[in-house]
């Protein structure tokens, strides 16, 4: 084996250790802003569960009253109301951050 094939050869590795060590590089925002994803989602899910034995307990029923579906249906709307409040705060938010009148 000569000096270029052991050159090439070590090239190639050094290649592959650089390319390995970007593509890590790369995925790691992308697994961050999954986990913050996911942390914000159990947030919200855990918040939606609390508003729906809320809703439950105006209507004095529990949980057995209901099927597992039914369960899914209403905190799943009760999500939705979370997220929507959400937006709608961060909106606010924002236009305020830029010096808008929201109610103008």
């Amino acid at each position: 084996m000569g000096i270029k094939d052991k050159f090439k050869e070590n090239s190639n590795k050094i290649l592959n250790i650089a390319s390995e060590n970007a593509t890590k590089a790369f995925d790691y925002p992308k697994i961050k802003s999954q986990q913050i994803k996911d942390a914000i989602n159990a947030k919200v899910r855990e918040k939606a569960v609390l508003a729906t034995k809320a809703r439950l307990v105006e209507n004095h029923k529990t949980f057995d009253d209901y099927s597992d579906e039914e369960l899914e249906i209403i905190i799943a709307d009760e999500e939705r109301k979370i997220v929507d409040d959400l937006k709608t705060k961060s909106l606010v938010v924002a236009l305020a951050a830029l010096g808008l009148n929201f109610f103008v």
